[in-house]
Parts: structure tokens; sequence; C-alpha cells
């Protein structure tokens, strides 16, 4: 037994690096990797993840692991859900022949450079036979796995475990009439027609300035940090103090850095905190879900950053950076013109009200595509009917349509879904977290955050993958997943702000 431990310990620790190397590989070609760089790097990381896979997928570790599975009941606590987790995961990932995660890690590596590409000269031809090629290597994947019910659960599983396609169509159907009434309630209104969105532009380095000022106190630790500047704003971990997020300066409306800012350093802040002690460097010392890394970047994004308490601390410090421009940008003005709602067709520039919306149309399109309801050719048009049905607005290019997101060149399917689910946690937990700190307004407006990260910290970091995601929001809010709570946040937040 204590062999066998140590062994699996080792093999973790060790694994734990390849990430590691893997991580900082892709860091670099989404930073500062010269363009033509793609096809080197790509042989680089199928390396990297072929010679990851081959460890975990052992004979030696999978002999050892089961050997401890057979005995999990005799073993410690903190040893029995490193095994039963760590078994259940090896199993998995024995069914993936080392040449197909190799290839899929090659065509992605590969794909992602044709997506910038096809992305900057807005033509979907150049990206399609990539994207064919890994929607065909996605069924290969869901065909390995098998796990029950819907093929796409498989698919889900790698970044939601234990969420189900059926679950996600209930909650979803349901969530999408509600966001679309509400949608349709706002935009018949009179302040919707006569909002103005603001015409002014920050410079790169007075957005440079305010994200620095924001980061601050959010109290981002920059010797175990750094922030840098991508195509779209990511977060990574090269090891426990060495974690990578970026934002974006050029993109269109100033405002979109501050606040890709505020979302990755959720994430940051995240990794930073996340569970170590005497599960450092096992399988426990890692999020359950994407879905709860996501509530952390949409808790600060939304919840914090878009409130009223914050622009109370934040509109003097945006004046003084920029006296010019925001002269006439009192907290108020602030408040209302952050949180417009105004369909866009861009997802990362969505407002709070729409944004889910353009995460189940992605969800839809992922199921079409994978179950042959729809071609890649006919894709495009697909997209652009749902933004038309769902947003009320048509994209006119496929730069604002289906080429706008980078996860489908990494073959990232059922990534998309987290984004809605954390979002609905992000609510339930700011609902429980204000319940619990009632003078919680009075100390954003002084722009001390250390209250809120202490509070997540105790309530999300501390457990790491102690426990599934939606265990941690019943033992922090009294139950899981539940898109009323958002809804009813929604609208208590929107209703004023538009006199309905």
């Amino acid at each position: 037994m204590k062999e066998s431990l140590e062994y699996i310990y080792k093999e973790q620790k060790e694994v734990s690096i390849y990430g590691g190397i893997a991580a900082l590989l892709g860091w670099d070609q989404m930073t500062y990797m010269p363009p033509k760089g793609s096809d080197g790097r790509a042989e680089q990381l199928s390396l990297i993840s072929r010679l990851a896979h081959e460890r975990v997928t052992s004979e030696t570790l999978y002999t050892h692991l089961k050997k401890l599975n057979e005995k999990a009941d005799t073993l410690t606590k903190k040893d029995h859900l490193v095994v039963t987790k760590l078994f259940k995961d090896v199993e998995k990932a024995r069914k993936l022949p080392a040449e197909f995660v190799e290839k899929m890690t090659r065509t992605t590596s590969i794909a992602y450079g044709v997506w910038q590409e096809a992305r900057e000269k807005n033509d979907f031809s150049l990206f399609r036979p990539h994207l064919e090629q890994i929607v065909e290597l996605e069924k290969q994947y869901y065909d390995y796995i098998k796990l029950p019910g819907h093929p796409y659960n498989t698919l889900l599983d790698d970044y939601e475990e234990g969420m189900t396609v059926e679950v996600l169509q209930k909650e979803f159907t349901i969530l999408r009439k509600q966001l679309v009434e509400l949608l349709q309630t706002i935009t018949t209104t009179e302040r919707y027609h006569h909002q103005q969105p603001p015409t002014f532009k920050l410079a790169n380095a007075q957005q440079q300035e305010l994200c620095s000022i924001l980061l601050s106190h959010m109290n981002i630790p920059f010797d175990r940090s750094r922030l840098d500047i991508s195509t779209h704003p990511f977060t990574t971990s090269m090891g426990d103090d060495d974690i990578r997020f970026t934002t974006n300066y050029e993109r269109e409306g100033f405002l979109s850095s501050f606040f890709s800012t505020a979302h990755e350093a959720g994430h940051a802040l995240y990794e930073l905190g996340i569970l170590k002690g005497d599960y450092k460097d096992t399988i426990i010392s890692n999020a359950p879900s994407l879905g709860i890394h996501e509530s952390q970047s949409r808790f600060w994004e939304n919840m914090i950053a878009r409130s009223k308490p914050f622009w109370v601390f934040f509109a003097p410090l945006f004046q003084k950076t920029a006296p010019n421009e925001c002269s006439k940008m009192n907290t108020d003005v602030w408040y209302h013109s952050i949180n417009q709602v105004r369909p866009t067709f861009i997802r990362t520039e969505a407002d709070e009200l729409t944004y889910c919306l353009h995460v189940i149309l992605r969800f839809e399109l992922e199921l079409d595509l994978l179950m042959d309801k729809i071609t890649i050719n006919e894709l495009p048009a697909a997209w652009n009917q749902k933004v038309t049905e769902f947003l009320g607005i048509t994209p006119k290019t496929n730069r604002e349509g289906v080429l706008q997101d980078m996860h489908w060149s990494g073959g990232e399917f059922g990534y998309f879904p987290t984004y809605a689910i954390g979002t609905m946690y992000a609510s339930q937990l700011f609902r429980q977290f204000k319940k619990e700190h009632p003078t919680a307004d009075e100390e954003i407006q002084r722009g001390d955050f250390s209250h809120i990260l202490h509070w997540l910290n105790d309530h999300i970091y501390q457990y790491g993958s102690l426990m599934t995601a939606d265990d941690i929001i019943k033992h922090t809010c009294g139950e899981g997943l539940n898109s009323k709570i958002f809804v009813s946040y929604l609208k208590e937040k929107y209703y004023p702000l538009y006199g309905v």
C-alpha cells in the first residue's frame, strides 16, 4: 500500500509538471509567439500531450491504482479521495489511444493559428476544413469514452462533471424564454430608446492604468502572476505560483479591457487561492468544474464591477486618470452607462441580460453539428439565424458571427455551457454573500474588496475538488443550480434602471 501510494503521488506531480509545460507553450502561442511558429508549436504541444497521456494511462500506474481502489475503505480520508477520483479519470483516459491524443493536439494547435487568420480576414472558408477535422475528432472522442446517455454528455463531462444534456436542455429552454421576455420588456421602454452609449475612447495607456488600479484593489499578487495581451483574453496556470492572464486594449469599446481584466482576474484569484496543503500536486487541487471557475470571473466582472457601490469608488478614479474624457461622468452616469442593455453580436462584449443567450446559441449549434443536423458549410447561416431569433439583430460578417470565438479551434466542444452555469452560480453566490455581509456595499464603496476575497476563499477556493461544483454551491447557498435566482437578480437590477 505504501509503495503504491508513493508511486501515484509521484506520478501526479510529474503529470502536473507536464501540464505546466503545455500551459506555458500555449500561453506563449497566444501572446508572443511569431505567427509562423505555429507548426513547430503544434509539434511541441503534441509531444507533451502524448508523453503526459502515456504517463496517465501507463499499466504501472493503473495497477497501483486498481490495487488501492480495491482497498479504498482502508485508506485515510485524503488518500481515499485522491485514489477514487484519480482512478476514475485514469480509466477514462485509458480509453483514448495515444495516437488519437497526439493527433487531436496537433490538429487543434494548427487550427488556432488558422482561426486567427480567418477571423482577421473575415474568411470562414480558411477555417472550415480545420473545423471539419475537429468535429470528426470530437465524434471519435465520444465513441471512445461512451458515457451513458446522449453522446454530448461525454464532451460536457470533461468540463462540468456530472452535468447532462437533458438537464441543460431543460434549464436552458426555460432560461432562454425568460431572457428573451426580459429583453423584449426592456427594449419597449422609453429609457431604452433614448439611451446613448458612451462615445469617448480612452488611450491604451489610460486603459492600462485603470486596469492596474483595479487589480491592486482586487489584491492580485504580481509576484505570483502577470498580465499580458492576447486576441482573446484568457487565464492559465503554469504552477501554484505562476498564473498568467491576459486582456486586450484594442477592442471596440474602451471598457472592454476593464471588464475583461476584472473577469480574468477573478479566474486568476481562484487559481492562486485554490486548495493546496496536503493536496498540493494532486487531482484534488483543481477546480471541480469550469462552471465553478466561471462563477468566480462572473462574480467579479458583473456582481462587483458592474454594481453601483463599485462606481461610487471608481468614478473619481476614471475622472482623475482621464479628466478630459470623463469630466461629465459621475457615479449615476457610469452606473447607467456600463449596465446598458444593448444586444450585440460579440459574446464577450454582451451585457449581463443577453450574455447567456449567446451561450445557449452555441450550445444548440454544437448539438446540431455533432448530431449531423447541420453541416459545417451551413454553420454560418445557422449561427446568424439564431442570433436574429434570440437577439433581434443579424451579423453582417462572419468575424462578428461564427468566427468570433477561439474555443472550437481548440476542440473545446462542451465548454460553452459552463459560461451560463457559472453565471447562474455567480448570482447565487452573490445573494448569499450579501446576506452574510450586510455592510458589503459600504466596504465596496471604499474600494475595500478584502472581505470579498476572504469570503470566496472560505466558501469556494478552499474546497478544490473535495466536492463537485453543485455540491459546493449547495453547501454554500443551500441549493444547487437555480436559474430563477439569476433571473430575479436581473429583474431587481435592470427593471429600476429602465423604469419598468
